[in-house]
């Protein structure tokens, strides 16, 4: 996949980093001279530009990526124009970085095709978190969609997927299990556990449904 990813405060530095990581070719952009050079050797093509001149964004090869994530922190009218700017390059996918609601339901309405609040989203986690110990992790898909990591209860413990029936009782899936080596020294991941498969005491759960179908079972099952 090939990327680009506008603004280079915590957000999109980290993004543009673990894109990379990933293994995705990444052009990381921003205004500022210092923020370019701080991840040069961590990207395909850092670049100081002015992220609003079509032109600029053209000589770069902005118009070729796969993906564009517009992450202007510091000027929402800059943001708005880079994403009006990708839609009319024809960027097949533009993901916009919104600091409220209101500013997402107009990042929207210009056309981003996902809008993203990292704030908002690492508050409902820290939320969740503290509410429910046994929970390590609560991560947004999609709207209206998450994915729930947490301990495996004690009601799950011996049981196997039918046995359990989430999904008839929560409309809620378990995607994985992490679990320990025997001699307690890795985690292996097991995707996509097969409907016989057991979940053990020490299990991790990773769950995906609906949000309010999630809440329901970590209110009824999760301590």
């Amino acid at each position: 996949m090939k990327a680009a990813v506008v603004g280079l405060g915590l957000f999109g530095r980290s993004l543009a980093v673990n894109l990379a990581r990933a293994g995705s070719e990444v052009i990381a952009i921003d205004s500022s001279a210092d923020l370019v050079e701080d991840i040069r050797e961590e990207v395909a093509v850092a670049v100081r530009l002015d992220a609003t001149d079509e032109k600029e964004l053209r000589a770069q090869g902005v118009h070729e990526v796969d993906v564009l994530v517009a992450s202007i922190g510091d000027n929402f009218e800059s943001n708005q124009l880079l994403v009006l700017l990708a839609k009319k390059l024809g960027i097949p996918r533009v993901i916009a970085r919104a600091p409220s609601s209101e500013h997402a339901r107009i990042l929207r309405l210009i056309g981003a095709d996902e809008v993203i609040m990292p704030e908002e989203e690492a508050a409902k986690e820290s939320a969740q978190r503290l509410i429910r110990p046994s929970l390590k992790g609560y991560f947004a898909l999609i709207e209206g969609f998450s994915m729930a990591e947490a301990e495996a209860p004690a009601s799950f413990h011996g049981k196997n997927l039918i046995e359990l029936n989430l999904r008839q009782k929560y409309r809620v899936t378990i995607v994985a299990v992490k679990r320990k080596t025997p001699d307690g020294s890795r985690e292996m991941l097991y995707p996509v556990p097969a409907p016989t498969d057991r979940i053990e005491a020490g299990d991790l759960v990773i769950l995906i449904g609906a949000d309010e179908d999630l809440q329901r079972l970590l209110e009824k099952e999760l301590p």
